[in-house]
């Protein structure tokens, strides 16, 4: 197939979210419009557009201070939830110490943390880290461990014929059949670190686009709010398809059938 065919396929694969993205949009702008509502209170789309552009530059600045907060906070939590798994699954000890409290971390509302993270740790990326973390790792943790133990017991007992070691049976078969779980649970994480990314930044930071937000909200700049959203929204689109491709690349050895399997059990 060739390039063009291969953007022409995908486009048509899209088309439905876009002409409902479009169709959204414009009832939006003429519904603003009809109803004559202030453009402080609900900017019409043309209005946040062009709020976009004139603010370009300030949104691009803001944009990759919470870029680096949630790629940084991100990958800390998956090694976090490598470990954690990997540690429930390979011993019943960690699993009885560790995963009740993982769920009753889950219990505690985070938004409530931050302001203490901020007396703890300060106003410094590492605040925002932490709280991207909380909000990240449950779901990376609860999919790897459903994933390593969704091995069949007659290919482990299969390995151990052949002579593999524990940490052969780990790394080349409960790993690998892991990977479909364990990416489900990295695309669920990938969009909510966002949001942890922009909830550190509420209680305290003096950039960032959960900053700007605040600082817009407070003086009325509804419009600004708005591009800041549309960014934020863009932000975790990108870091959803990076989760996606590398998806794609580490599952190409997958058969074809198993890999439709895959994408029907995630649909």
């Amino acid at each position: 197939m060739t390039l063009l065919t291969i953007l022409r396929v995908k486009l048509f694969d899209w088309l439905p979210a876009i002409i409902a993205v479009a169709a959204l949009v414009i009832a939006w702008e003429v519904l603003v419009g009809v109803l004559e509502v202030q453009r402080w209170l609900l900017p019409p789309p043309s209005v946040i557009i062009n709020e976009l552009f004139d603010s370009l530059a300030s949104l691009s600045r803001h944009a990759g201070t919470t870029a680096s907060e949630t790629v940084i906070g991100f990958a800390v939590s998956i090694v976090l939830a490598l470990l954690i798994a990997s540690g429930i699954v390979w011993s019943r000890t960690v699993e009885r110490s560790i995963y009740p409290i993982i769920i009753a971390s889950q219990t505690i509302p985070i938004i409530t943390l931050a302001p203490l993270l901020i007396i703890w740790v300060g106003t410094d990326i590492m605040s925002k880290v932490i709280v991207i973390v909380l909000f990240t790792f449950f779901p990376i943790v609860i999919s790897l461990v459903t994933g390593l133990r969704s091995v069949e017991q007659e290919m482990v007992d299969m390995f151990r014929t052949l002579g593999a070691s524990p940490w052969q049976i780990f790394y080349k078969l409960m790993l690998p059949t892991s990977l479909p779980n364990f990416f489900a649970g990295l695309k669920v994480g990938a969009v909510v670190s966002v949001i942890g990314a922009v909830i550190g930044e509420w209680f305290g930071a003096s950039s960032g686009l959960g900053w700007l937000m605040k600082i817009a909200g407070g003086q009325f700049q509804t419009a600004k709010v708005f591009a800041a959203i549309v960014v934020l929204s863009i932000l975790a689109m990108l870091l959803f398809a990076v989760v996606v491709a590398v998806e794609k690349w580490s599952l190409r050895k997958y058969p074809p059938t198993v890999t439709r399997v895959i994408r029907l059990g995630e649909s």
